[in-house]
């Protein structure tokens, strides 16, 4: 029975990384899609780390109105939340490139 889970989870994340191939082909300069598949991260991952971002991008904006210049700490919290496959100097090139969350990458790529 465990090994039927293990092929369904297999057969999820091959359609899910299909659907984003096929975005791919529209537009290769998809740079954090290509990640995605690269480092095999499933569907969850990926929403998992688009919700983080969403959530960080709106602190940063609120510490930018309260007068905050320093966003390390966000940073952190970010690198903390990544799967061990992923690098954040990759995943920040990928988003900027792919312009996705660009306040919040342009911000984190002076950490590096």
């Amino acid at each position: 029975m465990n090994e039927y889970k293990v092929l369904w989870q297999r057969i999820h994340l091959l359609e899910y990384h299909q659907k984003l191939f096929v975005k791919l082909l529209n537009n290769p300069k998809l740079e954090f899609y290509k990640l995605v598949i690269e480092n095999g991260l499933n569907e969850q991952e990926t929403e998992k780390f688009f919700d983080l971002c969403d959530k960080l991008s709106m602190k940063l904006e609120e510490q930018k109105a309260e007068g905050y210049v320093y966003f390390h700490p966000l940073f952190e919290q970010l690198s903390a939340a990544l799967p061990a496959n992923l690098k954040m100097e990759e995943v920040i090139r990928a988003c900027l490139l792919q312009n996705l969350y660009k306040p919040l990458f342009l911000e984190f790529e002076k950490y590096l």
